[in-house]
C-alpha cells in the first residue's frame, strides 16, 4: 500500500469523531464497491495515461456534495497518489482503515523501511498543509527546524526518542511534554505522528526531512505571475482557479507587471515553469531560425 497515502489517512481520520467516521467509513464502503461493478468509473480511474492530479480532480469533482468532505479528500488523494492500476487496492484499503477507526480499535502503522516510513509521515504532513495557509506553513517549518535541533542537542532526549524498545505511546508523551505549548497544534500533531508512523532511529532525520516538505509546500502555495499587461480581477480569479486545480492547493498570486514579456505571462508555481510570453516565443523562435541557419552553412 502506498506509503503516503497510509499517513493521510492517519491525519484525516485522526480529526474525525465518532458519528463521523462512521458516515466516512459507509461512504468509502460504498465507492469500493461502485469500484467492482462500475465499470466506466473504474476504467477512468485507471487508466495510466491519465495523470494522478486529473484523477483526483475528476474523482472530487464526481463525489462533489454526495459525501463528506473528509471522504473526498481521502479518495481523491488515493487517486492521486497511487498508480494508477493501484487505485481500486488504494480505496479498498480506505474502506478497511475508516472501519477499524470507527470502530475504535487500537491500530498500529505497519512496519515500513526508513524510506517508506519517511513518506508516510509526508503524507500525514500533506493533510495538515492543505488546511493551513502560507503563514501557518511558514511557523510549522520553524516549529519542526527548532525542534530538531532540540532533539540533536540532547543525547538523553535523542536516546529515549530513538529507543525502538520503549512504548510508543511513551515517547509520544514525552514529545507532548516537551513543546507544551510552544509549538503550534499542527505541529504537535505532525511531531507526535512522527513517533508512531516514522522510525525511531531516524526521528531527527525524519523532522528535517518535514522541514523541507513544509519549505515545498510553501512554494506551492505561490504563485509567481509576470504579465505584460495589467490582469483584470475575471482574469486574476480565473487564472488563480487554474493554478490551484494544478498545484492541488489554494495558491496566492503574486503578479509583477513585466513589459519587456512584450505579451502573455510567465508563471512560476513550486518547481513548475510556465512560459507563455510573447518574448518566450519569440526567443525559441529566434533559436530555432539560428539552428537552421548552421545546419543549411555546414550543408553548404
Amino acid at each position: 500500500m502506498n506509503a503516503s497515502l497510509q499517513g493521510y489517512a492517519a491525519a484525516i481520520l485522526g480529526e474525525l469523531d465518532a458519528t463521523q467516521l462512521g458516515v466516512v467509513a459507509d461512504e468509502l464502503a460504498a465507492l469500493d464497491a461502485q469500484m467492482a461493478t462500475n465499470h466506466d468509473l473504474s476504467a477512468a480511474l485507471t487508466d495510466t495515461s491519465i495523470p494522478g492530479s486529473t484523477r483526483r480532480a475528476v474523482l472530487t469533482e464526481l463525489l462533489g456534495a454526495k459525501v463528506a468532505p473528509a471522504t473526498a479528500r481521502l479518495a481523491g488523494f488515493a487517486a492521486l497518489v497511487s498508480q494508477a492500476q493501484d487505485v481500486p487496492s488504494a480505496l479498498s484499503y480506505l474502506a478497511t482503515r475508516s472501519r477499524i477507526a470507527a470502530t475504535g480499535e487500537p491500530y498500529a502503522e505497519p512496519v515500513l523501511s526508513v524510506l517508506g516510513s519517511r513518506s508516510r509521515v509526508g503524507g500525514f504532513a500533506s493533510a495538515l498543509f492543505e488546511e493551513l495557509d502560507l503563514g501557518a506553513i511558514e511557523t510549522m517549518e520553524d516549529e519542526l527546524f527548532r525542534f530538531a535541533r532540540t532533539v540533536e542537542a540532547s543525547g538523553a532526549l535523542r536516546g529515549l526518542l530513538a529507543d525502538r524498545d520503549a512504548p510508543v505511546d511513551r515517547r509520544q508523551a514525552v514529545v507532548v511534554e516537551l513543546v507544551g505549548s510552544k509549538v503550534t497544534a499542527p505541529t504537535e500533531r505532525l511531531l507526535v505522528y512522527v513517533i508512531a508512523g516514522g522510525r525511531a532511529r531516524s526521528t531527527v532525520a525524519t523532522i528535517d526531512y518535514l522541514v523541507d516538505q513544509a519549505s515545498r509546500a510553501r512554494g506551492w502555495r505561490v504563485a509567481k505571475v509576470r504579465t505584460a499587461q495589467p490582469l483584470d480581477e475575471a482574469q486574476a480569479t480565473s487564472l488563480k482557479a487554474s493554478l490551484t486545480h494544478v498545484a492541488g492547493n489554494p495558491v496566492e498570486l503574486q503578479v509583477t507587471e513585466d513589459p519587456s514579456l512584450v505579451g502573455g505571462v510567465r508563471i512560476e508555481v513550486g518547481d513548475l515553469l510556465v512560459d507563455a510570453s510573447a518574448k518566450a516565443r519569440l526567443d525559441a523562435l529566434r533559436e530555432h531560425l539560428e539552428a537552421d541557419h548552421r545546419t543549411f552553412l555546414t550543408n553548404d
